[in-house]
């Protein structure tokens, strides 16, 4: 069935970025089921601490690059979705894994942590719309189309990082891989060993660029499956001479940044480094100086020299906090468009507060699991994303 999507109000907008609006059509949950303390609360930074205090080494908090300085202030580690799934999974004696992020990145952490381990998502609406533009049903459709032209055999499925539980399972019972924007190269050099083609989730522009700029495949051979057409408005000729079939999907922060964007910072900062992540667009990654993901975009900025001026095309947030900790480097955010992840940006103080007070009551809120065939599966393509060569 073909969805229709509307241009959401800018008060909807406004109070989606605040963490205070909802998306009923695409988000998981909405409301927490208890009372979340008001943002203006004074006490909030010294309540957290006294929470995260009385847990003690029973709860490990996660905190994603692109979340709030507020709630990163609390996290015992920042970092990557892969990384910080990891991190969760190198931590077998923490009871309680608090995950702040976005929802699939809860159900890795899930997947890679013990059955004794709760991982806990302190807003369940805190979902990613680049995962969510992959649905199973859509990509078991698709596959079935390419099993009806005898194409499925010999094609490979790969899957971003950023996805639900249920595609990672899809991709796993199906001998593909996991892959994230570090290792994308060396996922699709596997899948190209196995098949001739590949069906590459959710994110387009990762699946192009990677194709195109590190395996010096053409645009000409990468194709783009849209699933609201039939057959993905691809023809059979189309799909058996693609070697990259690409999903519609797209970050929708990432996918923000235009060519434009690059041109009129190069134009008001002279000798400006254009650095931005690969989740662009790919006439944004062609005229950029450097590409690469969020943790290769922080060491970049680290090591570079004082005086030096960077152009960042990736979430504001993490741009805002490099920034801050780099003030003899001159860094600014490539687009003059405020542009943080919105659900990201969902889970702030007031819902970081009330998780980690709920489970010091002794109550588990908003906990994130994820089935155990999926889940078997799902970890088969991200084992096979660690055995990459």
């Amino acid at each position: 069935m073909t969805s229709t999507w509307v241009e959401p109000s800018s008060t909807a907008t406004a109070l989606l970025l605040l963490g205070r609006g909802a998306d009923p059509s695409s988000e998981r949950g909405v409301d927490c089921p208890g009372e979340l303390p008001p943002p203006s609360d004074p006490s909030l930074v010294a309540r957290a601490a006294a929470a995260k205090a009385a847990l003690g080494d029973r709860v490990f908090i996660l905190g994603h690059h692109y979340q709030r300085d507020e709630v990163i202030q609390f996290a015992d580690v920042t970092g990557d979705s892969f990384k910080l799934a990891r991190e969760a999974a190198a931590r077998p004696d923490a009871e309680y894994i608090v995950f702040c992020g976005v929802h699939f990145m809860a159900e890795s952490a899930d997947i890679l942590t013990s059955d004794a381990q709760r991982v806990v998502l302190p807003d369940l609406a805190a979902g990613c719309s680049m995962a969510d533009m992959a649905a199973l049903s859509q990509v078991e459709a698709a596959w079935e189309t390419l099993t009806e032209l005898d194409l499925a055999g010999s094609t490979v499925p790969v899957t971003y990082m950023n996805s639900s539980a249920d595609i990672k399972g899809f991709v796993g019972r199906n001998g593909g891989v996991v892959c994230t924007s570090s290792n994308a190269e060396r996922a699709l050099r596997w899948a190209f060993e196995r098949g001739q083609r590949i069906l590459f989730l959710p994110d387009q522009h990762l699946g192009r660029n990677t194709a195109v700029l590190k395996l010096g495949l053409d645009l000409d051979d990468c194709v783009l499956y849209d699933p609201h057409k039939p057959d993905g408005g691809l023809t059979p000729d189309q799909l058996r001479r693609a070697r990259m079939i690409l999903w519609r999907g797209h970050c929708s922060v990432h996918g923000r940044f235009t060519r434009s964007s690059v041109d009129e910072i190069r134009a008001r900062v002279p000798g400006v480094t254009v650095l931005v992540h690969p989740e662009c667009r790919h006439e944004v990654v062609t005229a950029a100086d450097l590409v690469g993901s969020t943790e290769y975009i922080i060491n970049t900025i680290t090591s570079a020299p004082a005086g030096s001026a960077w152009a960042v095309g990736t979430e504001l947030n993490l741009v805002r906090r490099l920034a801050h900790a780099h003030p003899d480097k001159q860094i600014m955010f490539l687009d003059r468009t405020v542009c943080y992840c919105s659900t990201m940006n969902r889970i702030d103080l007031p819902h970081l507060v009330w998780a980690l007070e709920e489970l010091v009551a002794g109550r588990v809120p908003n906990q994130i699991t994820v089935d155990p065939d999926t889940a078997r599966h799902a970890r088969a393509a991200l084992d096979q994303m660690l055995a990459l060569p």
